[in-house]
Order: C-alpha cells, then sequence, then structure tokens
C-alpha cells in the first residue's frame, strides 16, 4: 500500500449518454454492472484502488443528481470524502474541485485521479504499475498520465507520443509526452501503430495536488478565476455554486495536458478499456460471429445479410431477428428499442432528439 500522503479522485458525475438506451440520465453507465461483472463499474472502480491507497484517502467526486446513487453503490465511502458538484462542467474543473479539497487537507498530497468507468482485469499488474507512477509523480514535479501499447489502430481513444524515437513505447519506466491527438483516424491510428511511438491514454492521471493546480492557474484561468479566494470560501454552497456557474466547461486534456511542458507518461502493462461507447463494450465483451456481428448475451440471433451490428437484447430468451443491415446499433431495453447507424454523428443525432418535448422520460 502506498503511504499516508497518496489520494485518489474517483470521477463519477458523468451522464454516460454514448451508452444510451442503457446508461440514462436518472442511472447511468458508472452504476450499471457490463456482461458477467460481479458488480457496478463505480464499485469495481473502488475496489481497484481500495487495496492500494488508503480508503480514508480515496474521495469521489460526483453531480448532485447522483449523491444518493454512490453512496449506495459505496457504503463505506466517508461521507466528508463525497464531493459534490452543482452542475457537469467537464473535467477541469472537477479535477480543480477535488484537487482544492484534498490540498486543504494535506498540502504534500499525491493525488491519483481515474474516471469510474474502466475494465481493468488484471488488479495486480494495474497497482504495480499505478505504484511506480505514484513514486515518479511524489519525487517530481510532473503532470503523469498512464498509457497502454494499443493492439489495434482503435478510433476511439486518444494516442500520446513520447519521446525516444522508433519503439520508445515499448520501454520501461516515465517518459516524456511529445504530442497528443485524440481521436484519429483509422488511417493515422495505423501510422501511429507502426511508428512504435504512440501509447493509447487511459485517462488516469497521477501528480501533486499543488502542481496540477499550479497549472491550472497558468493554463486555465477562465475554471481557476471564479474560483479565486477558494482557501477562505470552499467550504461554503453559495461560492461553489457560483464558481461552477461562471467557469468554463472544458476537459483536462484539452485544457492543460495538451499545453503543458509538465506532460509525462507512464507506459503501463495491464489490460484496460474505457467503457465509453458501444463500440468499446463490442471490443472488450462481444462474442463475435463471421460477419463481425456482435453481442453481450447468449440470445438467440437470426441475422440476414446482416454485417458489422452490435446487438444487444433486454433477455436473454428473446430472438432478434435482423436483416439486410450493415454497421448498426440494435439495443433493446424494457422501454426503449434504439435501431441506429454506427456512426458516431448519426448516433449524436439522434439522441438529440431526445430533447424535443415529450422524450424527457426516455433520456
Amino acid at each position: 500500500m502506498t503511504n499516508s500522503k497518496t489520494y485518489c479522485i474517483i470521477m463519477a458525475g458523468g451522464t454516460g449518454t454514448r451508452l444510451w438506451p442503457v446508461s440514462r440520465d436518472r442511472y447511468p453507465k458508472q452504476f450499471l454492472k457490463v456482461e458477467g461483472a460481479e458488480c457496478s463499474l463505480i464499485r469495481d472502480t473502488w475496489n481497484r484502488f481500495a487495496g492500494l491507497i488508503p480508503e480514508e484517502n480515496i474521495v469521489v467526486i460526483t453531480s448532485d443528481r447522483y449523491e444518493n446513487l454512490v453512496m449506495e453503490h459505496l457504503p463505506e465511502l466517508r461521507p466528508e470524502n463525497l464531493i459534490v458538484e452543482p452542475y457537469v462542467r467537464d473535467t477541469a474543473p472537477c479535477i480543480a474541485y477535488a484537487s482544492m479539497k484534498i490540498l486543504m487537507r494535506d498540502p504534500e498530497a499525491v493525488t491519483v485521479v481515474t474516471p469510474a468507468d474502466h475494465l481493468i482485469p488484471d488488479v495486480d499488474e494495474f497497482r504495480a504499475n499505478l505504484g511506480e507512477a505514484i513514486s515518479y509523480a511524489s519525487e517530481n514535479n510532473v503532470l503523469m498520465t498512464l498509457g497502454l501499447v494499443p493492439s489495434y489502430p482503435d478510433t476511439n481513444y486518444g494516442y500520446i507520443q513520447v519521446t525516444g524515437g522508433t519503439g520508445a513505447c515499448y520501454l520501461d519506466g516515465a517518459r516524456k509526452v511529445k504530442t497528443f491527438t485524440e481521436k484519429p483516424s483509422v488511417d493515422m491510428a495505423k501510422v501511429f501503430l507502426g511508428t512504435g511511438e504512440f501509447l493509447w491514454n487511459a485517462g488516469i492521471f497521477v501528480w501533486k495536488a499543488s502542481v496540477i493546480l499550479d497549472e491550472l492557474e497558468v493554463l486555465l484561468p477562465e475554471v481557476m478565476g471564479p474560483f479565486a479566494g477558494w482557501k477562505e470560501h470552499l467550504d461554503e454552497p453559495a461560492f461553489i455554486q457560483r464558481a461552477y456557474s461562471d467557469c468554463l466547461r472544458i476537459s483536462i486534456d484539452y485544457g492543460v495536458m495538451e499545453k503543458t511542458d509538465k506532460a509525462w507518461v507512464y507506459p503501463a502493462k495491464f489490460q484496460w478499456r474505457d467503457i465509453g461507447t458501444w463500440s468499446t463494450i463490442s471490443e472488450a465483451l462481444g462474442k463475435g460471429d463471421g460477419n463481425s456481428n456482435v453481442t453481450i448475451s447468449d440470445t438467440a440471433l437470426l441475422l440476414q445479410d446482416t454485417e458489422g451490428c452490435t446487438i444487444i437484447p433486454s433477455r436473454s430468451n428473446k430472438l432478434i431477428a435482423v436483416k439486410g443491415l450493415d454497421d448498426y446499433l440494435i439495443i433493446d431495453t424494457e422501454d426503449v428499442l434504439l435501431i441506429c447507424p454506427k456512426k458516431d454523428n448519426k448516433f449524436k443525432e439522434m439522441l438529440g432528439g431526445l430533447a424535443m418535448p415529450g422524450y424527457e422520460t426516455y433520456k
């Protein structure tokens, strides 16, 4: 186990819209079980870190609408370690607020920041790799992210180019980051894999709380400005409400990691999946046929002239019959049946329709 100066921030405030209609506003993906799992994604995340970081140092930051859900899934979470955001403002404000809370508790804190929706089956390897990254960040003023050697040209992930030239991503030990590329084309991702210089960005960060806040002050005044005077007012709900109302909505990747000269990466060896889209669920858990159709259930399928579809039934004893579709999502739940092309833009257009009057119940 790491020392008492190490903390963990679990980010659990997202709505998981890219996994609609299974993930909903009222019950988003971090509280769901994926196929074959023994517990929800947020519970699995807690268990993974609780064996490495003292439980009293694990904090969860979430939206006010999910406060009760978090405590239901994590009953051992200390009430003072549940941080509630009044609005969703993406990861930069989320990390800023949680880091302020931790810094007030411990000025020397080293902090791990993680989403609540990752699949990491090899927990021992994960803890070993993370422990080494924590040790490096404890001794150096760096902003560390974990990277994984890509196994195929996935376009759903961000890529990190490391220094050191061809094959550098296979070397052990922390390395300085050269560039970040968010969700490249398939052709570009193939080029990345061929160089041996690129890692998948796991979205798990390690740094001193003081270092990330200093860098946020420099690079994102649109986020930190509204929090001016936070050391005196951080426990005042009205202050947090006002700060969140005024601060910029932006991710830590775009706002800080792509601009800072302190970006480093630790090439990790554990297996990992970010459960962010139907494509990643299919790749991680799917049972495919000879035509690239994938389901995560043992349901009966009758497929004719159908290729590249992701099919999720509402129950296992239901026959799904499809003819003449290529690259479609077919997702069946108790109250929604989704049939939509898998292309991101088409799926976003479908989600946009939920904003129309009369559809609020299904969001």
